[in-house]
């Protein structure tokens, strides 16, 4: 067995055979009101594609195995992303919109996540580790800044910050020469840059719902054959 789907089976708590399966590829437990997970995911070694997507999960272990293609962990009451993620160099997409994070700069300069009710976590600031991802959708946080780190994620082609915290077009994306979509819907972002028109890979920019007010940075953006929405 290479692929283990248990998507929406009201389990409430994996079976501990499903641990036993360690040749598994793809492993889908979305939709399954789990609450936590157990250390033993670890054993899950030759993973390509984990689903943990709308549960009721408010943390995953430390000993996540090392994702080499698409980690979903979207819909759940994360207040924190384990160190270990870092670690996925081979990770290509990863979704952990809808949960309970916010980034902020603490005055130490490292990278926090502060939940809704005062909870406090690091994000890796060594994310930018992730050097294969091409995709990271981020929304529905209350993200109010990317880490610097954000700057290294050159391979990545696909960022989804819809309806996040952010005010301030995101400095870390200049940096990143291969971005194509960017989704900055239902942000708090009002103006953008001018060196946003020098962005190389940009195709598609998705402003509605921001009240962003810069036409003379849109229309350069149309002219150069970026699709914007605002």
């Amino acid at each position: 067995m290479t692929d283990l789907n248990l998507w929406k089976k009201r389990l409430g708590v994996v079976p501990e055979p499903v641990w036993e399966h360690r040749d598994l590829d793809v492993l889908i437990l979305a939709d399954n009101d789990l609450t936590e997970l157990s250390p033993r995911i670890a054993e899950l070694g030759r993973l390509r594609t984990l689903d943990l997507g709308h549960n009721l999960l408010t943390a995953v272990p430390e000993e996540l195995p090392e994702v080499t293609g698409f980690l979903y962990l979207h819909d759940n009451r994360l207040t924190e992303l384990p160190e270990s993620l870092a670690r996925m160099d081979r990770l290509r997409y990863l979704n952990v919109g809808e949960n309970q994070l916010s980034a902020l700069v603490a005055p130490s300069g490292l990278v926090e996540l502060r939940a809704q009710h005062n909870h406090v976590a690091e994000l890796p600031q060594d994310i930018g580790r992730l050097s294969s991802l091409r995709e990271a959708w981020l929304g529905g946080n209350e993200i109010t800044r990317l880490p610097d780190s954000f700057a290294e994620l050159s391979q990545l082609r696909v960022l989804e910050l819809r309806d996040t915290a952010l005010t301030e077009f995101p400095a870390q994306l200049a940096e990143l020469p291969r971005l194509r979509h960017l989704d900055l819907r239902g942000t708090r972002v009002r103006e953008l840059p001018e060196w946003v028109t020098r962005m190389p890979s940009l195709e598609k920019l998705d402003l509605r719902w921001t009240g962003v007010d810069s036409p003379d940075v849109l229309d350069a953006l149309e002219r150069q054959g970026c699709f914007t929405l605002s």
